[in-house]
């Protein structure tokens, strides 16, 4: 109810003081067009916005994908030079890279997207209705989330006693997991 007062000031405002009843009769209630650029630039913030979340998550991902790769490589030379404690620490990193990978980042962010779902920001609102992402996942969809959670418990498991064959097998299902599920960005 103030809006619309507010609103109506506005335009009464911008109306000439001697303004005869005729030229107030043929007066088309109409938003004022600055109103209308002004929520359009809004609109061009709160859609770049969303482009902009996107772009981050898929960094995030990005990231750890890349961490995942790094902790692979120190597996494989601790493996490769019988370092069975190096080799233990590498798949455990590879184990907990992989599954941020499944979680869209580690406990931080989920923080932040805590925080985002309690502000209303729900990112795909629709897919999480038809059950397709959790609440708030921008980029990970269920599915996604479960192929890299598994590995990642797979990968963790190895970790006990790690031996390069079944190591590269597990790798093998998150590399497929990472071309299948994570598009490339738009």
């Amino acid at each position: 109810m103030k809006l619309a007062t507010a609103a109506a000031a506005v335009l009464l405002s911008s109306l000439p003081i001697a303004a005869s009843a005729a030229d107030v009769a043929n007066l088309t209630p109409a938003t004022p067009p600055e109103m209308v650029a002004t929520y359009d630039a809004l609109a061009d913030v709160i859609l770049g916005s969303r482009r902009a979340e996107e772009r981050l998550v898929r960094s995030i991902l990005a990231t750890a994908y890349g961490h995942a790769q790094a902790a692979l490589g120190h597996s494989r030379a601790a493996l490769k030079a019988g370092d069975a404690a190096g080799a233990r620490a590498a798949v455990e990193n590879l184990a907990a890279s992989v599954g941020q990978i499944g979680t869209e980042g580690d406990n931080a962010v989920a923080g932040v997207r805590k925080r985002l779902l309690e502000g209303g920001h729900h990112y795909n609102a629709s897919g999480e209705a038809q059950g397709v992402y959790d609440e708030g996942y921008v980029v990970v969809t269920r599915a996604a989330k479960q192929a890299f959670l598994d590995s990642s418990k797979a990968i963790a498991m190895l970790a006990r006693d790690p031996k390069t064959e079944p190591l590269e097998a597990e790798w093998k299902k998150v590399q497929a997991a990472w071309v299948k599920y994570i598009p490339v960005a738009r």
